[in-house]
């Protein structure tokens, strides 16, 4: 077991680097090991925590950032993440796998039919940001991050891209450090309401970091054709499992 969630650990903080997504493999894992998904959701927090310490270091180590200016949509995003998990621990187990699944399954078709749109970006110049819009749209994004942590680097990516006109290797360095800033807040109220396990957080936790280490340093260049099909399967399995089929 513990080489397995250290190795899934290990892809799941390489891709979260990378683009994001990495949750649909750690939380299908969690679920497996016999977590209640409440729990699951909980305990991968830790890793996730460490994991973008981690990823935030290594891309300060390449000279990577793209702060400046970024503080409010970070405040907005702390403040939607605590009502998110909230939310995520008033609603029973059943729902909660039913809205993971579906969370799932539109991921899977994403990643299936339309890859780009996972693995880079389609970037064009646009007019200048709106400082009101990118506030209520990153308060949106704090809410579904505490809610659930499964595809929040994509949600994140697509704002810091597109509302916020970065390029994607800054987007990816800024992405994390936002995660990294509201993900403790979140944290505590999962661990108030018992809901973590900081045996296997911290374990797989272990494999995070040194996933997001490489991933930081390989940005966006290598992997993600094999990434997609490791995904592809992941989630085919984990959609059988939290809709009773498999």
């Amino acid at each position: 077991m513990v080489p397995a969630v250290i190795l899934v650990g290990f892809a799941a903080g390489f891709i979260n680097t990378l683009a994001g997504g990495g949750s649909a493999l750690s939380m299908p894992l969690l679920i497996f090991l016999g977590l209640p998904v409440n729990v699951a959701n909980g305990t991968n927090r830790i890793a996730i925590l460490l994991q973008c310490a981690v990823g935030t270091a290594g891309f300060a180590k390449e000279k990577i950032t793209g702060y400046r200016g970024s503080l409010s949509i970070i405040i907005a995003s702390i403040l939607g993440s605590i009502p998110g998990a909230l939310i995520a621990n008033r609603l029973s187990e059943v729902l909660m796998e039913r809205i993971v699944g579906v969370v799932l399954v539109i991921m899977l078709l994403l990643i299936v039919f339309k890859p780009d749109i996972w693995l880079k970006s389609r970037y064009q110049e646009n007019v200048d940001r709106n400082p009101v819009l990118s506030f209520i749209i990153f308060f949106l994004i704090g809410i579904y991050g505490g809610f659930i942590q499964i595809g929040i680097g994509f949600f994140l990516l697509a704002g810091l891209v597109l509302i916020e006109k970065k390029d994607l290797i800054r987007s990816n360095a800024l992405k994390l450090l936002i995660t990294l800033l509201f993900t403790p807040f979140a944290l505590v109220v999962f661990i108030i309401n018992k809901q973590v396990d900081f045996k296997l957080g911290l374990l797989l936790a272990a494999g995070n970091m040194a996933g997001a280490w490489v991933g930081a340093r390989a940005a966006v260049k290598k992997g993600t054709g094999f990434v997609r099909w490791v995904l592809i399967i992941s989630l085919v399995i984990s959609i059988l499992k939290l809709f009773d089929i498999f």
